[in-house]
Parts: structure tokens; sequence; C-alpha cells
């Protein structure tokens, strides 16, 4: 799959698995498996971004992935994103999407919406935001079919 269809059809939460298709070089080849595994690797569906023009150009759409986090004596020291552009010429391919009754807690700003966290519950949530600090978050309950709300509305946290 394209990084187009990612960017129109998955949603977000989902996990997205990327590759350029090469195989994986053995370990004792450090710098052939870092560059390999900047090219290869998995993350959460975490913000989509439409095209952008400019005066002089158009910077094409893109999406970001959260791949993960570095922590110490439980303080997250650097978080892990990674975005890719419309045009990628990596494979992609969503390999789960959240399940029905899970509980995204999304933030709006600059007319985009960014997925904070991923929840089981409304009870969980509510508990990320107020250790997190979030005011302006709201809430969003995965439906039996994406893109169908369950319980027909968003909750505001």
């Amino acid at each position: 799959m394209s990084a187009t269809n990612i960017i129109d059809t998955a949603p977000l939460g989902a996990l997205v698995r990327y590759t350029d298709g090469s195989p994986k070089p053995p370990a004792r080849f450090t710098k052939k498996l870092a560059a390999w595994e900047r090219s290869n690797g998995v993350g959460r569906l975490v913000k989509k971004e439409p095209p952008r023009v400019y005066p002089t150009w158009t910077a094409p759409a893109f999406f970001t992935l959260h791949e993960g986090n570095f922590s110490s004596d439980g303080v997250i020291l650097v978080t892990i994103m990674r975005s890719h552009s419309a045009d990628s010429r990596l494979i992609f391919e969503v390999a789960e999407v959240p399940k029905a009754g899970q509980v995204r807690v999304l933030l709006d700003f600059g007319g985009n919406t960014e997925l904070l966290h991923l929840a089981e519950s409304v009870t969980a949530a509510e508990l990320w935001i107020a250790r997190e600090g979030y005011r302006n978050a709201r809430l969003e309950i995965v439906g039996a079919e994406e893109g169908e709300r369950a319980g027909g509305a968003d909750l505001a946290a």
C-alpha cells in the first residue's frame, strides 16, 4: 500500500508497518543495520497533514508515526516520531486498527487533529488527561466500524 493510501484510509491510532523491501542485514553489520532500520519499522499513526501550498512550491501531504519513547525512572526523555510524505517510495501496511470501544485522546490545533494517546476505556483516557495535563484534549470512542463513533458523539475532556 502506498503512503497516499495510508493518508486516505488508515484511522488515527492504527499501527502502520513500513518497509523498503530489502532483507534485514546481520547484526554484525551495525552501520548497514542502522540504515535498514531507518527504512523498515512500525509506528502508531498520530497525525495526517494535507498538502500545503506556499508561494513558490507545494508541500505534499504527509503522516506522522509515533515509533516509541525512551524513558528513565518513569520519565519520558525522548519521543521518536517519524513523518512520511505522500510521495514516499516505502511500502506501507496497516498492521492493526484500534479496537471498538477504545478511546482516542485527540488535540486539535492549526486545523488538524493529533492523537495524543489511545486508551482502553473512557476512564483510562480521563485519568491519562488528568495526569498529563492536556486541558484542550477531546475524547473520541472508536466505533465497531471505523468512521462510526460508538454512542454517536465525541466527548469533551
